[in-house]
């Protein structure tokens, strides 16, 4: 029985790095993780997602759809929540080897 690495499998059912299915993909996975990490650090300090969003402004709905990866939220508002949390951030840059370019 041959084994696939997870990348072999990726490539060949989800498309390789770079291709618009797989940036798709990846951005999904990234939203979701978010959505849970978020939830995770609520119930580690007992908060209801109503007493969640009363400490950072927002309904329990936006709270219930961060959670849920259901919303593109806002930088800003997403740091909030993490701040109510009393949770550190902390997250990473990676430039791409493609160049930028201006379109006029």
């Amino acid at each position: 029985m041959k084994t696939y690495s997870m990348d072999e499998i990726m490539d060949k059912h989800i498309g390789p790095i770079g291709t618009p299915k797989r940036d798709a993909f990846e951005e999904e996975l990234r939203l979701d993780l978010l959505g849970k990490a978020i939830k995770e650090a609520r119930l580690q300090r007992n908060l209801t997602q109503q007493q969640l969003g009363e400490l950072v402004g927002v309904q329990k709905a936006q709270i219930s759809k961060l959670e849920n990866s259901l919303t593109d939220a806002r930088f800003d508002t997403v740091m909030k929540v993490f701040k109510a949390l009393n949770a550190k951030v902390s997250f990473s840059v990676e430039l791409l080897n493609q160049g930028v370019q201006l379109v006029r």
